[in-house]
């Protein structure tokens, strides 16, 4: 390839997550490529499954160990190249460009945006105070453009990696998405809700075990019980195991945390000129995470499920009837809880006498009150 000036490679900054700090270096692979090809072709797909888990090790799936696989690749079949390797992290909806918040399809954390702005996301595991790394995509493809030209002017030696990730500038906790995710579909909704939107994070698989329970499954089974009940086809529990397994797989990055080391971006960021770093922005330290959220979440609701902005009104009106039923639900669940002890026990009797009297009387002070004053 004689016009080849520069190799950029897209990896991802979890290429080597078995390890906590990651530097913007290739490290060694977990097993020589070569070896790993030439035993995997003798192999039935059978024997690869059962392998596959004692081969990947401490890594949660074969797309990050492929991808550590794929760096050592590139190194080793790179060397004659001018080469470049950018590792972004969770790649979300834009920031800037072509406009703030765009996005076009489910994938990383976009469908689990939808599920919870859907009410149907309501627990998950994940930490409040473990870093969300999100990046945005127009800063990927910045960070991808100016890592070529930069390796094209000036031909470094040595193979230049990019860690493309936020938290060790701009941190972002996944307790702080889960609170401003809610509040901007509670203001924005989606339309046709399911239930309103509501996410709880968990660490300890005893909790995380009854929430999904409570706030998924059994919601999920009434559901198709009455959709049964009117003739319906039942969707709501197929749609929920769906999103379970879904969940497993970004799981393992909302519960732990890293420290990426960022000196070549901060380099590169330093060689681009004024312009150029208006025109290729790669600094996430002037991100505000609260627009961006919102961004995104505006963002699935115009380019990934179609909805118009006129429909809005109708969505928020929804969104209010969903909640008046919710509370009348609670009130009358409560009131019947209520009427059984008091049926039952000598004193829940006293004591809702006692309460009732009390406001009684607090009323009646309240407006002798109100009539002495005029």
């Amino acid at each position: 390839m004689k016009n080849l000036e520069v190799f950029t490679h897209v990896s991802t900054a979890y290429a080597y997550c078995n390890r906590k700090h990651i530097d913007e270096v290739v490290y060694p692979p977990p097993v020589d490529p070569k070896k790993l090809i030439d035993s995997l072709e003798w192999m039935d797909d059978g024997l690869v499954n059962d392998i596959t888990p004692k081969l990947i090790g401490d890594r949660p799936n074969t797309y990050i160990y492929t991808k550590a696989l794929a760096e050592y690749v590139v190194q080793q079949e790179g060397a004659k190249l001018n080469v470049a390797i950018v590792r972004p992290s969770i790649v979300g909806a834009s920031w800037k460009e072509p406009f703030p918040g765009w996005i076009d399809n489910f994938n990383g954390p976009s469908g689990l945006f939808i599920a919870a702005g859907k009410g149907i996301l309501r627990t998950m595991r994940a930490s409040n105070n473990a870093l969300a790394d999100l990046v945005p995509v127009d800063v990927v493809v910045n960070m991808s453009l100016a890592a070529a030209w930069y390796s094209g002017i000036n031909r470094p030696k040595n193979i230049m990696v990019y860690n493309c990730t936020t938290g060790s500038t701009n941190p972002f906790h996944w307790g702080e998405v889960g609170y401003y995710l809610i509040h901007c579909f509670k203001m924005n909704p989606l339309n046709q809700v399911i239930r309103r939107p509501s996410i709880k994070f968990y660490t300890n698989n005893l909790l995380l075990h009854y929430s999904k329970g409570v706030r998924h499954t059994v919601p999920a089974l009434l559901l198709d019980l009455a959709l049964r009940l009117t003739g319906q086809k039942p969707w709501m529990m197929k749609t929920i195991t769906r999103l379970h397994k879904a969940m497993v797989f970004l799981e393992y990055f909302t519960s732990n945390s890293w420290v990426w080391n960022t000196d070549n971006v901060n380099m590169l960021m330093n060689q681009l000129n004024p312009e150029d770093k208006k025109t290729f922005n790669i600094d996430v330290r002037q991100l505000h995470w609260a627009e961006y959220i919102e961004n995104y979440c505006m963002g699935t609701k115009k380019y990934v499920l179609n909805e118009e902005m006129s429909g809005l009104p109708a969505a928020r009106k929804h969104l209010n009837k969903l909640r008046n039923i919710r509370y009348g639900f609670n009130t009358i669940l409560v009131i019947l809880i209520w009427r059984v002890f008091i049926a039952r026990s000598q004193m829940a009797r006293n004591i809702w006498y006692f309460v009732v009297s009390l406001c009684y009387k607090f009323l009646s002070y309240f407006r002798a009150s109100s009539t002495m004053r005029y």
